[in-house]
């Protein structure tokens, strides 16, 4: 029988959390995982990754330097780096120090965790270096080697997948039961008190309007808890002060998004990646209009995807469904003629009751797939080589580097790894809680202290 592959995966927050080990699951079916937490302001809570549902058979937290010293010493077959472009470029880099010539090396592997709406260029170059750089659909894949081609760097690590995490059981309609929408939120967008609290009020009023319906908003995290992205102005404040309070047929909701949608007739967000599950599930979905359609709220994304919507024509009984082509070239469906039949797995092709293998071209993943496998037999792979260096940008990488403590040719700064041995269990508790205590205060800070400093400036 052969040996299980070892698959590390590195997270900094708890969406990333999640798409990596699906990603890792995805690419080596049959594995032994193990979890690393990036040490910062997003390392996600206890509640948040149970939340999320993924497991992994050991889960600790860690600092850049200290992953480069485990994978340095304990020997992993695929690594996944689901991180932000910086800490992915830190590890890459930490990566060409401990293996400056060809080597047997585990195999690197990032990506995006959804929707890649800004900072493309930028992300991407961040990326690159990686053995894989999965892109969540076609559209993607040819942006990205665009982007790599375009500066002379090497394109090949670009590969087309689809999004993990896309599945569940096909809309079917309500029938007799209550009419259910989702209202998607998200941490950042929009970003202005106003906005927030005039998209909640359209939800609250919708409920107003439609007392057989229910409206579910649905949130990311808890007020003290952060997630990929900072959010100042919490849904949950906003509610306390929203007048009258919300109707009885509108309440905010947790919980795993697949779990929420299995139960949802209409989806409504500004640009959340849950609406590409949404529509993945062939769910009505809303990708709202009312502030606009602007690159700053990424609803730009959804141009051409026969789903931007108001609330006004929301509340007018407008159910968008998604354009069949724009589906198929965002990797959110296959594209038209390659639906799968009932009871297959739309994302994998996979049987999902008797878990035959899939049909030919129905498998996102094959190609991500069959290049791990190829880069797994290697007797040596190449010393990782990103784009930005000490020569092609001198100004830029020595600075992101020197956040994740590591030194400009990739080598941990001193101190930089604690040693572990004759440390005592008292002192690494107390060590633990007071990291968490200032994580906890800098949240306080963010959702608290900031916004009231901000509106006194504008006095």
């Amino acid at each position: 029988m052969p040996e299980r592959k070892r698959v590390a995966v590195l997270a900094d927050s708890d969406t990333r959390w999640k798409w990596g080990a699906l990603t890792a699951r995805r690419l080596v079916p049959d594995h032994q995982l193990t979890g690393f937490l990036l040490r910062g302001r997003a390392t996600p809570t206890a509640r948040q990754l149970g939340e999320v549902g993924v497991r992994a058979d050991r889960l600790s937290e860690v600092t850049c330097a200290e992953f480069l010293a485990e994978i340095e010493h304990e020997r992993y077959d695929v690594i996944v780096l689901a991180l932000v472009g910086g800490a992915v470029q830190a590890v890459l880099h930490g990566a060409r120090a401990l293996w400056p010539a060809p080597a047997r090396r585990p195999v690197l592997v990032t990506g995006y965790v959804g929707v890649v709406y800004e900072k493309l260029a930028d992300g991407l170059l961040l990326r690159h270096g990686a053995d894989l750089v999965l892109a969540n659909s076609r559209h993607d894949a040819q942006r990205f080697r665009a982007v790599y081609e375009g500066v002379g760097a090497d394109a090949a690590a670009v590969t087309e997948t689809a999004l993990p995490f896309l599945g569940g059981a096909p809309y079917e309609p309500a029938g007799s039961r209550a009419h259910t929408v989702v209202f998607a939120v998200q941490p950042s967008v929009p970003d202005s008190r106003a906005d927030r609290a005039y998209l909640l009020e359209r939800a609250a009023g919708h409920a107003r309007l439609h007392p057989d319906r229910d409206v579910l908003i649905k949130l990311r995290s808890k007020p003290g808890e952060h997630t990929t992205h900072l959010e100042e102005q919490p849904y949950q404040r906003l509610a306390e002060r929203l007048p009258g309070g919300l109707p009885a047929n509108c309440r905010l909701v947790y919980g795993n998004m697949g779990e929420v949608l299995d139960g949802a007739d209409l989806l409504v967000t500004v640009s959340s990646t849950a609406a590409l599950e949404s529509l993945h599930r062939s769910i009505p979905t809303a990708i709202l209009t009312d502030l606009g359609i602007r690159e700053a709220l990424g609803n730009h994304h959804f141009l051409g995807s026969g789903c931007l919507a108001s609330w006004d024509q929301i509340d007018s009984g407008l159910l968008p469904t998604g354009d069949p082509v724009w589906l198929a070239a965002q990797g959110v469906v296959p594209a038209p003629g390659g639906v799968p039949a009932p009871g297959t797995d739309a994302w994998t092709g996979t049987d999902a009751r008797t878990g035959a293998d899939p049909a030919p071209g129905t498998d996102a993943y094959a190609v991500a797939r069959a290049k791990v496998a190829a880069l797994l037999a290697a007797a040596r792979l190449p010393s990782p080589a990103p784009y930005y260096t000490r020569t092609t940008a001198p100004g830029y990488l020595p600075g992101i580097l020197a956040r994740h403590h590591l030194a400009p040719d990739g080598t941990p700064l001193p101190g930089a790894v604690r040693p572990a041995a004759g440390e005592s269990r008292l002192r690494r508790r107390l060590r633990a809680h007071l990291r968490e205590a200032a994580r906890g205060a800098y949240r306080h800070g963010v959702q608290r202290v900031a916004p009231v400093i901000r509106r006194l400036g504008e006095l």
